[in-house]
């Protein structure tokens, strides 16, 4: 059974940085695009932002200029660099790659 394994999350003032990344703990093949979403508490999970096998990118518009996805594809690992973080950033990322899910990282972003 494959586990998206995610690392980076943690609690950082406004402003401030944080990188997450995940990666397989098994090779999955054929991903055609892998993603991060999030969940805040009593909100739906949203895409955050996400990137094909073809290195397009799109984010949501509310992440534009901020964040940033990245992926190494021999590695099979997405990472995602979080600038200038707001409080309303402030949710469980989880990564996506094909039908696997990570466990989720908590990233909190105090005022």
């Amino acid at each position: 059974q494959v586990q998206l394994v995610e690392s980076g999350g943690g609690l950082v003032q406004a402003g401030g940085s944080l990188r997450l990344s995940c990666a397989p703990s098994s090779t999955i093949f054929s991903i055609n695009a892998m993603g991060w979403y999030r969940q805040a508490p009593g909100k739906q999970r949203e895409l955050v932002a996400r990137i094909s096998r073809s290195d397009i990118t799109n984010y949501a518009d509310s992440v534009k200029g901020r964040f940033s996805i990245s992926r190494d594809g021999a590695k099979n690992t997405v990472y995602l660099q979080m600038n200038n973080l707001k409080p309303e950033d402030t949710a469980v990322y989880y990564c996506n790659m094909a039908t696997f899910w990570g466990q989720g990282t908590q990233v909190t972003v105090s005022s």
